[in-house]
């Protein structure tokens, strides 16, 4: 999946989509999840993306800037540990999976050369690779 997507631009930007605050309030989580709506995507952390893609957000836009870092490095983190970035992508569903199979493909080939793999990271490869 190689398009080209303006890096300056916010998920609201991007998606046309603007999270407005619950009349009872949110969780920390989702004010996070909000605040980072509006960053420029390109100016997203590890952190920022692992967050965002474990909460399904964003992720026509964010799996692509994963797999891409996950190329350079399989295990990049954020500030869970080594592999987060990895784990939050391989954990995402098999019906996210079926929207966007050529990266599924090239994340399945990035999983499988991994030569030594984290324990924290086991069970998440596993149950990815096996749908």
């Amino acid at each position: 999946m190689t398009r080209f997507v303006n890096r300056d631009r916010s998920l609201e930007e991007l998606e046309r989509d603007r999270w407005s605050v619950p009349s009872g309030g949110e969780t920390r989580l989702m004010a996070t999840a909000r605040e980072l709506r509006r960053k420029p995507i390109g100016g997203l952390t590890v952190e920022d993306m692992r967050l965002l893609i474990r909460q399904d957000v964003g992720l026509a836009y964010l799996l692509p800037m994963a797999v891409e870092l996950l190329r350079a490095d399989p295990l990049t983190e954020g500030d869970m540990y080594e592999g987060d970035l990895l784990a939050a992508v391989l954990t995402r569903s098999a019906e996210v999976w079926s929207e966007f199979p050529e990266l599924g493909r090239e994340v399945r080939l990035i999983v499988s050369e991994l030569a030594e793999l984290p324990p924290a990271l086991k069970r998440e490869v596993e149950g990815f690779l096996a749908w």
